[in-house]
Parts: structure tokens; C-alpha cells; sequence
């Protein structure tokens, strides 16, 4: 039997090391650079470069279509660009943890569910967080981290097992407690939040399991995740957006106010609808590369549902 790299050992393929270390190469180069600098060239490199030879590109010009097909095939493919530049910028300025934290310490805080947080943990009270692949997603949490909140959340693990040990030791630099998505992370989470916590869920990933609720006029599988913990812990279910500003550096941080407790699907529409406004104002800053429609799929699991 051959014997194992030390890289198979270690749970990946010699494939997995290599891609690991030529982004972390790449990472570490760009934290380097000067802030404006740094996110323009991360911008430019995985808008020019990495979406368009990994599909990234194509996927978000075939979402785009999918909800909008009036629109001009241009102008998608200028939305699909302006995608992938805000991935690049939000991947960096995440993993530069200490200056997130310091810019938002600075950036000011809006909309009444930031009060609604700030009274729940004076009273000790739990509080779920509830946003989307918008703008920079963490960017709110860093706003509350800076601010002295202490906020958990789920990440889900790459499958890279290289490149996941540092992407979660990232995460848990930022706030914690950190659980890895699934069963076992959600249950911990949970605890957390049970206890008094506050924890933060994205909740606008394709999930065959989950409920059609309809996400930019189109039905979308969606969890009541976060609703769901929110009611059986008592917590408020608060969500909250990081707009990025024309400069490309800066945001506009806002906490909608808490969506009441009721029925889980309802609670999860309200979401939907909040994430929604964003995108419609700002198509641009969603994360129109997942494949969170998958609507050949969606008819076939509904004609097998059917029956013959």
C-alpha cells in the first residue's frame, strides 16, 4: 500500500495543501497593502480573474435572470462583476479582524432594533441575530463586538480542510463562542443563547429541507432556523444589514426592529422581505453566486412529490 503525504494524513490531499498555501500567500500579501488599496486589488482580482474561470461569473448571470429576465444581458454582467468585487473586498477586510473592529468601532450604529440589543443585554435577555450574504455580513457583528457585545454564530466548514483550520480560527478571533454548522454546532448554539447569549445566523442558503418562502418574487427552500431558536429560548429575533457605501470602504450598519414571535414561517418571511428591500435597493451587494433557487430542482422534487 502506498504510504499517505503528510498532507492525506492530516485529512486533505496534496491538491487541498497546495490551493492552501497559494491563498494563504495571497491573504497574507494583501493585508500588506493600505486598506484602499488592499480592497481594490481584491476586488479586481476575484471579479477579473477568479470568478469568471470558476463560474462564479455565469451562476450570478443565471440567478440574475432567473428573477429579473427583462433585464439586459450588460447589465447583469455588470451586476455579476460588482458581485464578486464586494466577495473580494469582504474576504479580506474579514480576515483582518483587529481593523474591522477598529473601523466599525468608529461607524455609526442605526435603526431601533440596535436599542431593542442594547436592552436585552443590560437585562441579561438572549438575542438572535438574523441577516444575509449582503454587503459584508460581519460588518454589524464587528459594529456590536466593538461595542462590547459578545456575539457566537455558526460557520459553515470549507472543504478544504487546510484552508478551514485557519478560516475558523478567523471566525473565532472576531467573537465567540463559534460552532460549526450542523446538528451538533446548532445544539450548541442553542445552549449559548439559552443561557443568555447572543448569537448571529444566516439564514438565505438553498436548503432542501427547508419551507418554500418566495425570495425576490421566485419560491426559495428556506430554514426556520433562527426563528426556531428564537422562540423555543425566548430570544428576540433582531436582523441586521452592512450596506457598503460608494467609497467601497465604509458601511451603513442597521438593526431592523425585533420581528415579533408568532409562527416560524411568518417570523422567516418578515426576514426574507427585510433582506429583500436591501437587495432590490442594492442588487449589487447580494451574493447573487450561491445557488439558492436551484429551480430544476425544485420542480423535480416537486413532481416526485406528485407522484406518477
Amino acid at each position: 500500500m502506498a504510504q499517505k503525504t503528510t498532507s492525506e494524513k492530516a485529512g486533505g490531499t496534496l491538491g487541498d495543501w497546495l490551493v492552501d498555501r497559494a491563498r494563504r500567500m495571497m491573504i497574507g500579501t494583501a493585508l500588506l497593502l493600505p486598506l484602499r488599496l488592499r480592497l481594490w486589488v481584491m476586488g479586481r482580482l476575484i471579479s477579473h480573474v477568479v470568478a469568471p474561470l470558476a463560474g462564479y461569473r455565469e451562476r450570478a448571470m443565471a440567478n440574475l435572470a432567473h428573477v429579473w429576465p427583462e433585464m439586459p444581458e450588460a447589465e447583469r454582467r455588470r451586476i455579476a462583476d460588482a458581485v464578486a468585487d464586494n466577495a473580494g473586498r469582504t474576504m479580506i477586510e474579514n480576515y483582518d479582524v483587529k481593523g474591522l473592529l477598529r473601523r466599525m468601532s468608529d461607524t455609526p450604529v442605526q435603526g431601533p432594533g440596535y436599542a431593542a440589543a442594547q436592552k436585552a443585554r443590560d437585562e441579561g435577555r438572549p438575542v438572535v441575530f438574523v441577516t444575509g450574504h449582503f454587503g459584508n455580513y460581519e460588518a454589524p457583528r464587528a459594529a456590536l463586538v466593538a461595542r462590547g457585545f459578545e456575539i457566537g454564530g455558526l460557520y459553515r466548514p470549507m472543504s478544504n480542510t487546510y484552508f478551514n483550520a485557519h478560516y475558523a480560527a478567523n471566525m473565532h478571533a472576531l467573537s465567540g463562542p463559534v460552532f460549526e454548522q450542523g446538528r451538533r454546532g446548532t445544539m450548541g448554539l442553542m445552549r449559548h443563547i439559552r443561557q443568555g447569549g447572543m448569537g448571529v445566523l444566516l439564514f438565505d442558503i438553498y436548503d432542501s429541507s427547508g419551507t418554500a418562502i418566495d425570495f425576490m418574487g421566485r419560491p426559495a427552500p428556506t430554514v426556520t432556523s433562527a426563528a426556531d431558536i428564537a422562540l423555543k429560548t425566548g430570544a428576540l429575533l433582531i436582523p441586521f444589514f452592512g450596506t457598503r457605501q460608494p467609497d467601497g470602504r465604509s458601511f451603513h450598519i442597521e438593526f431592523d426592529a425585533p420581528v415579533p414571535h408568532g409562527d416560524p414561517l411568518e417570523m422567516m418571511r418578515q426576514v426574507t422581505r427585510a433582506l429583500e428591500a436591501r437587495v432590490t435597493a442594492h442588487p449589487e451587494q447580494w451574493f447573487w453566486i450561491h445557488r439558492r433557487w436551484k429551480p430544476k430542482r425544485q420542480r423535480k422534487r416537486a413532481a416526485a412529490k406528485m407522484g406518477p
